[in-house]
């Protein structure tokens, strides 16, 4: 059984508003992005400033610099060290990477002047490991790295698919690094992950759908072309949900 005081909430907040409502909800600790469609890229300066103002939670910050694959060019790499210094400057507590080379198993060489970039804010491996050749390997190399977590879903589309995995990670990382399941978390499977994989740390959204409320919508040119209503609706974090799922905790 899981030690239920030690149990954190990390919200995956796509705006400001959305990482507010999950630190009201009861979140620990916050991942704040941008382009949530594209898996996550690092949100603006500006973001980062309002959200150090406002949160007095935990704020790490996604430092990936394009949706698609985790194999970078020298540019999009001198952007992460860019952007990993500004986070330091504005005061993050930590930061989320991951970088993979061509054959699918950690840029040890790039990754490890990330984190010593970094340094002293914590550093959270994201879900590049999912798209990893050898799960068991990578997870050697992280520690090797001493990174203080990694994010995964298991290498399943969602984590309580990946829960064996995630079990087996747990296992074998036997408190190297910490091991956060994330991706598909949510009120009806939280409980159920957390005793089948006996983590501590869990990574969610908790989004809700939100509508527009312009009196007038042109909907005949779409800017978004998701869907035909997507320019006059968003999702953000449902800070009612994020606390069901804290009220939960105590149930595990």
């Amino acid at each position: 059984m899981v030690a239920n005081n030690k149990i954190v909430i990390e919200v995956c907040a796509t705006s400001l508003d959305s990482a507010i409502a999950a630190e009201q909800g009861g979140a620990k600790r916050i991942e704040l992005c941008d382009n949530i469609i594209e898996g996550g890229t690092t949100p603006s300066s500006g973001t980062i400033l309002l959200a150090r103002k406002y949160l007095k939670i935990d704020l790490y910050i996604l430092i990936r610099p394009r949706g698609g694959d985790f194999f970078y060019n020298d540019i999009e790499f001198e952007l992460m060290k860019a952007d990993i210094i500004m986070a330091k400057k504005l005061k993050a507590d930590g930061v989320v990477i991951g970088i993979l080379d061509k054959n699918g198993f950690v840029d040890m060489k790039r990754t490890e002047e990330l984190i010593n970039l970094a340094r002293p804010m914590g550093v959270t491996f994201h879900r590049a490991f999912d798209m990893c050749a050898d799960p068991f390997k990578v997870l050697d190399q992280l520690i090797e790295l001493k990174i203080d977590r990694l994010l995964t879903s298991g290498q399943k589309n969602k984590a309580i698919q990946g829960a064996p995995l995630i079990n087996k990670l747990i296992t074998k990382a036997n408190n190297k690094i910490e091991i956060m399941p994330g991706s598909g978390i949510n009120v009806d499977n939280f409980i159920e992950l957390a005793k089948k994989t006996g983590a501590k740390n869990f990574h969610l959204s908790g989004r809700k759908k939100v509508h527009s409320l312009m009196n007038y919508q042109n909907k005949k040119v779409f800017l978004d072309s998701s869907s035909q209503n997507a320019d006059f609706e968003w999702s953000i974090t449902d800070k009612e949900m994020i606390k069901k799922i804290v009220s939960m905790i105590n149930k595990i």
